[in-house]
């Protein structure tokens, strides 16, 4: 049960999204803009702040957008927030972190019935949601540590890196040496018939908690090449699509991009399928934006570079749990707790906010 405090302070964050500036007449940041006809997240992100990467205003209109992102009706005002991830100019990121890490110490009760931690593994270098350089080691897993104490729970964890993500899947979940791994994403099970092995094993195999993060996939080309004009999935035939190995590929199957369709290559890293594309050897890079532009960034090659403004995929990331792990059902309703709490709070928002605005200045170094 809601606390009083907890109401409050929702009806504030709900107040202050209320009284946001005055709508802007054209794209700008830190301002909220009403959507005309023929209008796509890439041109409005494109105008506000210079760049196709359109995740933070979708991270910030989640509700509004999540239905049908690909369709933006003339009327639909959207929030544009600041280029640091603020909702207003007057707000202060990390705000609601920190007054509930403050309500959950204040509030605590220790059991005094031993439970063992909840056992999370992760893996480094998949900038900005899960990497140890980074801030509580990434968003995802700040995520993941923080559901495991709101919603109620109180429970003890430890997070472990271990840099191959197959293993978590094909070994170490299925083991038992871990009880959740950070994070997958959830293939459309609804069309179990359409997706390829993996994605039909994901479904089959394993639990996903509440999604946690919307991801929009892009799909990437050089300026000149014929798919740069893509404007419907079936253009994309005979192309080479280049995603890392362990990346999903259930976005696309559903679409009819699969074999023989198109051809799939699937390197170890996602900067492997950036210099392959800039090499000639692939056709098309597809992942999620931040991923694409930080790879982009680091080889200086962001202008010679075609992001596709019409055709997106979105793809919800999730904590997973394999179905042998006789717990895992528990563990999955914990974090959903979290997860619910963290939402409603807008703790959520604002742990993507500051994971974001550290990931851009690190980029800027």
């Amino acid at each position: 049960m809601r606390t009083a405090k907890k109401v409050q302070r929702l009806t504030v964050v709900a107040a202050t999204l209320i009284a946001l500036p005055v709508i802007a007449s054209a794209q700008e940041a830190c301002t909220t803009y009403t959507v005309k006809d023929g209008d796509t997240l890439g041109s409005i992100a494109q105008a506000a702040y210079g760049t196709f990467d359109y995740q933070m205003i979708f991270n910030a209109n989640r509700d509004a957008l999540a239905a049908n992102p690909a369709s933006l009706p003339a009327g639909l005002q959207l929030i544009l927030p600041c280029e640091d991830g603020r909702l207003t100019p007057d707000q202060e990121l990390s705000t609601i972190i920190e007054t509930e890490t403050q309500e959950q110490e204040a509030t605590r009760t220790k059991s005094n019935v031993y439970e063992p931690p909840l056992k999370f593994v992760t893996s480094n270098n998949w900038m900005p949601f899960t990497d140890e350089s980074l801030t509580g080691g990434g968003i995802f897993t700040r995520m993941a540590t923080t559901a495991m104490q709101r919603g109620g729970n109180d429970r003890g964890y430890e997070v472990s890196y271990v840099d191959d993500w197959m293993a978590h899947i094909d070994t170490l979940l299925p083991s038992g040496a871990f009880d959740v791994s950070i994070a997958w994403e959830a293939p459309d099970c609804s069309k179990l018939d359409m997706l390829g092995e993996f994605s039909a094993r994901m479904c089959t195999e394993f639990d996903f908690s509440l999604p946690i993060y919307e991801a929009a996939y892009t799909f990437n080309t050089l300026p000149d090449s014929k798919y740069a004009n893509a404007r419907s999935f079936e253009d994309y035939s005979g192309a080479k699509i280049c995603r890392p190995e362990a990346w999903p590929l259930g976005d696309l199957e559903v679409q009819g991009l699969v074999p023989p369709v198109v051809e799939f290559v699937q390197p170890k890293s996602p900067l492997e399928c950036a210099e392959k594309l800039m090499a000639g050897e692939v056709d098309v890079y597809s992942i999620e934006t931040e991923t694409s532009v930080a790879n982009f960034t680091e080889l200086d090659v962001v202008d010679k570079v075609s992001t596709n403004p019409a055709l997106a995929t979105f793809i919800s990331y999730h904590f997973l749990t394999s179905k042998s792990n006789p717990r895992g059902r528990v563990y999955i309703a914990m974090l959903n707790r979290g997860i619910t709490e963290m939402r409603e709070s807008g703790e959520w928002y604002d742990i993507v906010a500051t994971g974001l605005d550290e990931h851009n200045k690190l980029k800027q170094q």
